[in-house]
């Protein structure tokens, strides 16, 4: 892309050569000094996207000669110093004269080149830049879609991603050791709010997609480790967009004893969701606060308060619908359509509020004790009476013809009607302590939580189906529903959980290192306890001229059952669910090499994870619906391979390739067929077992890229592209054995590119002490096209009967093409 820029500028070059023979040249000259305004000598001054520059003296004074009526950009660097860049447009015989002040802080690789070799070493984790996720185009934003380039997705609308063959229930989330929760009664993506990270408070992230220690909870597929900042002065940030505004500031006192860092968030999918199949008056909102407070007592304790108050409502008037799919077979081709005239609202709300204090104290360098408290409460309210009258049959696509777009041919028509008045609360109260001690080359870990949840729970859902005059399921002699939940569950389940664990370095010239640790798990509500032993190690051969490392892990990884796990598809709740449970294995390597003069890194993962007591489940959307028994056995395995570097120097960018194949077999999985006579009536059967099944999640082949780059000639204008590609998934008929894996959705594939300018650079010196801006460090302007090849992507399927009673499978599509603007100031 960037050589047909370079050959028309040479061609330009040797037009006008005569020309600029002629013209004096420009020069830039000045002092470059630290901010005790001390020279820096041999700091390099180079212009940006050529080979020219020159170098400090020892006073930090330079000269460069410097291009003429024609923009450019200078940047400078010094070891032990942050990079700084000036921009310039000077005429012929012009000279400007500048005063560079570099900032100390060591400049270290982006996160994901790493220089740590704790990452390095333990399996499964990956490090992100939290500064990504402001960067990254992408319609939900925030930390979780920087995840999906690694893990794969399918659908654009939720934050909620699948590891490994596992859904999401079973991943773990943690804020500075708390670990926070989400809505649980959520059926789509449309209805989803924020996600309870704020990137612009975030300082460290981990995430690890298996194999994690002892020291993490008990779940059997990811970890999600997230470290808010701690300011040292004050600063903050805003933005403005589409579809997300924010603010967030942060400081300190003067003793810098006490700091603050708090953030607000406000987000409205309206211009999203307005673009969707299903037509109607969208009002979507979601806000939250969130305050990280810290006070210093003395130099062996401080105090931490973490806060979080959220809330989403969900309003939607629904008016019209036009569904399309194509139907090719020997016996039957059509382009069939659906169109659905509603009546009716839907209105939902979710309120989640955690608040969490911590105690820490460092009594000796080596020894650090964590005392932690933290409430969550979560408060959901579903409201939801639609009806629709549909029509269905094929659609003329002949725009030469008055009935272009309508359907010509009806081989179907009915009536739905879909009730809910769901009430769901669940409180958390949470009691941990944490400890660790270096004993040089044994580090333990410990720690020991006692949780009290109560779940309050009604449920009052029903579908009503009228397929051409009658009732469904058909039956002459009465009414009936095609499904009936109602339900009432209060519950109060006591957990007790908690580690010890020994991380342990062996002699440097090994370069081996382990970690061994087992973690418990006790539950009053089936009285089930369960052991966890976990164990990982790393090996950096010595000798070898290559930087690698081969790491590993095996453990036990136990999931006792929460809210959704319990409930059965009637709506009954099963108290005698036991845990799920699994042995995983995983082992890799890590590879840094040099390519193209700059660092890049290389990894790779194979895994298998064994699973027994499992509870099936069906996916509608973000819906998981279990089946509320233990039921079933399932295997997962696969292998992971990603690339980590500057594909564009000073712009990371990572690659992720997946291959995964996961099954289930359930219990007493079998079903008939009925041969029948000519009045229908059943003459013989044949039972056929189920087997082996695909999992829901089950996808063979994920790859995500995320690429940045910058012009050549002024890295103040910059793109982002975010690209996602994901093999089929299966469908299952809910809560059907016979019809599991009848349906395939389609591969996934989106394309979100993002263009940065930045509008005002770190450069106060030019700025009048009046304006406005004179405190700001940088502002920067970005517009994204979100879906960029404009593909309808499918999520589930609406099945529709025609006349004959035969099922036709509707796709339910997500959000095409969009755009998106956003302002982000910083300060």
């Amino acid at each position: 892309m960037r050589f047909i820029p370079l050959l028309i500028g040479c061609l330009l070059a040797c037009i006008a050569l005569p020309v600029v023979a002629q013209k004096k040249p420009a020069y830039v000259s000045g002092r470059v000094v630290d901010e005790n305004e001390q020279p820096v000598s041999r700091a390099s001054v180079m212009i940006l996207g050529r080979r020219t520059g020159t170098a400090t003296t020892d006073s930090g004074t330079f000269r460069l000669q410097a291009p003429v009526d024609k923009a450019f950009a200078i940047v400078f660097t010094s070891a032990g110093f942050n990079t700084e860049q000036r921009n310039f447009l000077l005429s012929e015989g012009e000279e400007e004269f500048i005063v560079i002040r570099l900032e100390r802080g060591a400049r270290q690789l982006d996160s994901v080149v790493v220089t740590d070799q704790r990452q390095r070493r333990e399996a499964g984790l990956i490090v992100l830049n939290p500064k990504n996720a402001i960067n990254i185009p992408s319609p939900t934003g925030g930390i979780e879609s920087l995840i999906k380039v690694f893990v794969g997705s399918n659908n654009e609308l939720t934050s909620q991603y699948s590891v490994r063959g596992g859904n999401y229930d079973e991943n773990l989330i943690y804020v500075n050791d708390f670990e926070v929760f989400r809505p649980y009664l959520v059926r789509s993506g449309q209805q989803e709010g924020l996600s309870f990270i704020n990137p612009e408070m975030a300082r460290n992230v981990n995430f690890y997609n298996g194999g994690f220690q002892a020291r993490y909870g008990d779940k059997m597929s990811s970890v999600l480790d997230i470290q808010y900042k701690k300011p040292k002065s004050f600063g903050g940030s805003a933005y403005i967009g589409l579809l997300e505004q924010g603010l967030h500031l942060e400081g300190t006192s003067r003793n810098n004893r006490f700091s603050f860092l708090v953030g607000v968030r406000n987000r409205s999918n309206r211009n999203l969701l307005s673009s969707q199949e299903t037509k109607g008056n969208y009002v979507p909102s979601s806000s939250d606060l969130q305050a990280l407070l810290t006070y210093q007592i003395n130099n062996r304790n401080s105090l931490e308060l973490l806060g979080n108050l959220s809330q989403t409502r969900f309003t939607l008037v629904p008016e019209f619908s036009q569904l399309t799919t194509s139907v090719f077979s020997p016996f039957f081709s059509a382009n069939l359509g659906l169109d659905i005239y509603f009546d009716g609202r839907e209105q939902d709300q979710y309120r989640t509020n955690m608040f969490g204090l911590s105690w820490i104290q460092q009594l000796r360098k080596n020894l650090r004790l964590k005392w932690m408290v933290s409430h969550f409460e979560n408060d959901e309210r579903e409201s939801l009476d639609i009806t629709g009258a549909y029509l269905f049959g094929e659609r003329s696509f002949d725009k030469g013809k008055p009935e272009y777009g309508l359907i010509v041919n009806p081989l179907g028509a009915g009536l739905s009607q879909t009730f809910a008045r769901n009430k769901l609360n669940i409180g958390v109260w949470n009691a941990s302590h944490k400890g660790s001690i270096d004993l040089g080359r044994h580090y333990l870990q410990w720690g020991q939580t006692v949780e009290q949840q109560t779940i309050d729970d009604k449920l009052h859902e029903w579908e009503y189906q009228d397929s051409a005059g009658y009732n469904l399921p058909y039956n002459p002699n009465q009414f009936s529903l095609s499904k009936v939940i109602k339900s009432k569950a209060n519950l109060e389940i006591t957990r007790l959980s908690g580690y010890i664990q020994d991380n342990i370095s062996f002699n440097d010239s090994t370069g081996f290192t382990l970690q061994a640790g087992v973690r418990y798990n006790y539950n009053s509500l089936n009285n089930e306890f369960l052991l966890s032993p976990r164990v990982g190690f790393s090996w950096k051969p010595a000798h070898w001229k290559s930087d690698m490392v081969f790491r590993g892990a095996a453990g036990i990884y136990n999931q006792p059952p929460f809210y959704r796990e319990l409930r059965r598809y009637d709506g009954t709740i099963n108290k005698d669910l036991k845990a799920q449970k699994s042995w995983q294995v995983t082992a890799g390597f890590d590879y840094n090499f040099q390519g193209l003069d700059r660092p890049f890194r290389l990894t790779a993962e194979a895994y298998y994870k064994n699973m027994w007591d499992v509870v099936p489940y069906d996916i509608d959307n973000v819906r998981l619906r279990y089946f509320g028994e233990n039921s079933a056995k399932a295997y997962a395995t696969g292998l992971e391979l990603r690339l980590f570097g500057e594909l564009v120097k000073d712009a990371e960018s990572w690659i992720s390739l997946g291959f995964m194949r996961s099954r289930e077999n359930l219990e007493n999985d079998f079903y008939y067929s009925y041969t029948l006579d000519s009045l229908n009536n059943p003459i013989d059967s044949v039972q056929t077992q189920g087997g082996w099944f695909r999992r829901p999640t089950d996808r063979l082949f994920t790859f995500g890229m995320f690429l940045q780059d910058y012009l050549s000639t002024n890295k103040n204008f910059k793109v982002y592209l975010n690209f996602l590609y994901g093999s089929n998934l299966p469908y299952n008929i809910p809560n059907s054995v016979k019809y599991r894996n009848a349906l395939v959705i389609e591969p996934y594939m989106r394309i979100d590119i993002g263009f940065s300018a930045l509008l005002l650079d770190s450069d106060r010196s030019k700025r009048r002490s009046h304006s406005p801006f004179k405190n700001f460090e940088n502002i920067w302007a970005t517009l994204e096209v979100f879906n960029l090849i404009d593909r309808d992507n499918t999520i589930s399927y609406l099945l529709i009967k025609d006349f004959s009673n035969s099922t036709f499978a509707m796709p339910n599509r997500l959000t095409p093409r969009l755009l998106n603007l956003k302002l982000v100031a910083r300060f």
